[in-house]
């Protein structure tokens, strides 16, 4: 067991980390945080804007600091934007500020669920099975390398999975609420 006051869950675009993480933090009694609305909130304006304004890394220091000033909050559920990984920065971070949960999907499941967002700036490429794929080989070691807990979003309810999941963070997360006081 891992014990931690803090929540972060990690995974690609279109595992259900928003989706989870509300209902996680609902059953846990514990405010939710969605890193990338943190982002917008912060900037006042939607990511596909600070994309286009300032490119992908523009929008990854943005995301740093967002992560760094929202990590430090005692007692969140925290869910993370796909690429969050990818700093090295940002693993330190989550590793020493919260329990680490991967919702991993395959490319199906994401494409399947990800079918109707024109949103997303990193999906906006001709062939988004392998954009997915070219992402899940770049940031799959570091989704698993950063994870206290690995967990696989099946194709199931967000209820279900919310169960089942608490009933793993159960076995495996002592949430440290004295330090979260």
């Amino acid at each position: 067991m891992n014990p931690s006051r803090n929540l972060f869950l990690i995974g690609p675009m279109g595992a259900g980390k928003t989706s989870i993480g509300r209902r996680l933090a609902h059953r846990l009694e514990l405010p939710f945080v969605d890193l990338d609305q943190a982002i917008e909130t912060y900037c006042g304006a939607p990511i596909a804007t600070i994309f286009d304004l300032e490119g992908e890394a523009g929008f990854r220091r943005r995301e740093t600091e967002a992560l760094s000033e929202c990590s430090e909050r005692p007692g969140v559920v925290l869910a993370t934007g796909g690429g969050a990984v990818l700093a090295e920065a940002n693993r330190r971070l989550l590793s020493a500020r919260g329990y680490v949960l991967f919702l991993d999907a395959d490319v199906e499941r994401q494409l399947e669920r990800l079918a109707r967002d024109r949103a997303r700036p990193l999906l906006r490429a001709p062939d988004r099975r392998a954009r997915l794929e070219t992402l899940a080989a770049e940031r799959g070691p570091l989704y698993r390398a950063s994870a206290d807990l690995i967990v696989d979003s099946r194709r199931e309810g967000v209820g279900a999975a919310t169960a089942r999941i608490a009933d793993l963070l159960a076995q495996h997360w002592r949430r440290d609420v004295a330090s979260a006081a």
